[in-house]
């Protein structure tokens, strides 16, 4: 299994890590092995799940995945999951609690931002990549335009990436993409269709090359 330091270290050179929204997960171990067997081995869950935190422990069994906990809204969010097991943290926002707590642990955080100054003050909090979100707003060009000023920094889009365009933002600066319901819709995860999400999460990265 990936060490917990590693965690951004996959997720880049995967260059792609994969966003969980559903109302149940009926086999976490199987959904975290059927992605990591496709080639997105970041795996990331969010309190926007029902009982999340279960699934987060159970998902942790299957060895080539990389599970990590988003929609971390406070520092009671962040210690319970990292305490069941997250190797990585994401925010929607700006959130200086979570940063902290993350920090203290030694758990890396991706934070959500969308303006330059956003991005900046998620680096001022030590966010390890920072989350462009949404990208569907301003589409791939938008990264272009953020790697001007930080050309070092590791942005990743969510919202709105696909299939379609996922090679489009790589191509303009992005350090690895967010993969949401074009790889795992959620009627798809709740019924446990683990063979259709393997094939959509390998078109995915084939479209990325």
């Amino acid at each position: 299994m990936t060490d917990t330091t590693d965690a951004l270290a996959v997720i880049r050179a995967d260059r792609v890590l994969t966003v969980v929204r559903a109302p149940a997960i009926p086999d976490p171990v199987a959904l975290a092995q059927a992605l990591a067997g496709a080639g997105i081995r970041a795996l990331e869950l969010t309190f926007t799940t029902p009982g999340v935190l279960e699934y987060l422990e159970q998902a942790g069994a299957a060895s080539d995945a990389v599970l990590g906990m988003g929609t971390v809204l406070t520092g009671d969010q962040a210690r319970a999951a990292i305490d069941h097991g997250a190797r990585f943290l994401v925010t929607p926002g700006v959130r200086a609690e979570v940063a902290r707590v993350a920090g203290e642990r030694g758990i890396p955080v991706v934070m959500g931002a969308f303006t330059p100054s956003e991005v900046l003050t998620a680096l001022d909090l030590g966010a390890a990549a920072v989350k462009i979100f949404p990208a569907r707003a301003l589409g791939p060009g938008y990264l272009k335009d953020l790697r001007g000023p930080f050309p070092n920094v590791p942005l990743i889009p969510s919202g709105g990436v696909n299939a379609g365009n996922a090679a489009q933002f790589l191509a303009n600066g992005a350090a690895a993409v967010t993969a949401g319901t074009d790889v795992v819709a959620p009627t798809e995860v709740a019924a446990g269709r683990w063979p259709e999400i393997a094939a959509r999460a390998a078109t995915f990265v084939r479209s990325m090359k």
